[in-house]
């Protein structure tokens, strides 16, 4: 347990490593535990800079404590826990006309989204959405909040999701695997403009855990890994290659019942015809002894976060379970054989 009295080497060794990896500008990182943590400071970070308004997205996923909550986008999971937030505003995701009216109709805002909506069911934007939200957000004194806790850190084969159109948010949100799956850490990572209130007064935000030695030498531990292993190239190959095995399987085994596949990098998507299609394939996997992610704001999407150091014999494996999982629920409720 370290002490906010004295220096903890390993929070500034933690905070140099990622601000190195961050997008050119973010600077300034405050550690979490969570990523909902991460963006609860977001929020507030936002909000003490005067952009009171927050604009999030319908499928939209950013956490379930209260401020998090409040800016996910499904009203499922909001309406028992009502009143949230107040002052914020949902639209669709991927459409840059909506975002233009919303931010030309009150006051300054904070617009915060995924790169790729994950638990929205892995939803791709058009190129150049990322940067249209960029220049939409700096000609209406908007901050941008970009949550990277499961596009970031290599998952889509970049850095990070916005690498793919340049694009350099005010805030950026880190998690998932930032500690490699070890301990709980998360982070934001701001521009100094975004960051100069706390910095000037540190005791508007503090966590007792956050930073602590032993998440600070996972994380940085994570970055080095993901860095001396090629990580990224691997993903980026492997999600490749991946991607289309998961096509030939749609078109050769779940013709019925599976409707698309989808990803980038490490982040695949099947995405089935009915939710129970979705449920069935899951336990199906796990009879197989593999273990993969419903979408919380998508439930017939199933998705795929394999991991980048597979070899090709876990890859056949994993394969080869797909196939059988889909031949399954393709014979239950397809009416077909398989194949």
């Amino acid at each position: 347990m370290s002490s906010r009295v004295l220096l903890n080497g390993e929070l500034a060794h933690a905070a140099e490593q990622l601000a190195r990896v961050a997008p050119t500008g973010l600077d300034y990182v405050f550690f979490t535990n969570s990523g909902a943590e991460a963006t609860e400071l977001a929020i507030k970070l936002a909000r003490v800079n005067g952009r009171r308004r927050l604009i999030s997205t319908h499928g939209g996923f950013h956490g379930k404590t209260n401020g998090a909550l409040s800016v996910t986008g499904k009203a499922l999971f909001r309406d028992p826990f009502q009143p949230g937030l107040v002052d914020v505003t949902f639209i669709a995701y991927d459409d840059v006309d909506a975002l233009e009216a919303e931010l030309a109709a009150g006051e300054p805002a904070a617009v915060i989204l995924e790169p790729i909506q994950a638990e929205g069911g892995v939803i791709i934007p058009a190129d150049g959405f990322l940067q249209a939200v960029r220049e939409l957000c700096d000609s209406h004194g908007a901050l941008l909040i970009l949550d990277e806790v499961q596009t970031g850190l290599g998952r889509l084969g970049s850095w990070w999701g916005s690498d793919r159109e340049g694009v350099v948010p005010d805030i950026l949100l880190v998690g998932k695997g930032l500690s490699g799956g070890v301990v709980p850490v998360a982070a934001v990572v701001a521009t100094p403009d975004a960051y100069r209130t706390i910095s000037e007064d540190p005791l508007l935000h503090s966590s007792t855990y956050a930073g602590n030695p032993l998440a600070m030498s996972a994380a940085s531990a994570a970055i080095t890994a993901l860095e001396e292993d090629d990580i990224i190239p691997k993903a980026q190959a492997l999600g490749a290659r991946l991607l289309d095995e998961l096509q030939a399987l749609k078109e050769d085994h779940a013709p019925t019942v599976l409707g698309d596949v989808r990803g980038r990098g490490l982040l695949l998507a099947f995405d089935f015809n009915e939710d129970h299609f979705a449920g069935d394939f899951v336990l199906e996997l796990v009879n197989r002894r593999v273990i993969v992610s419903t979408s919380l704001n998508a439930n017939r999407v199933v998705r795929l976060h394999p991991a980048a150091i597979m070899d090709e014999d876990d890859i056949q494996w994993l394969l080869g379970a797909m196939r059988e999982s889909a031949d399954a629920v393709e014979e239950r409720f397809g009416g077909g054989s398989g194949a």
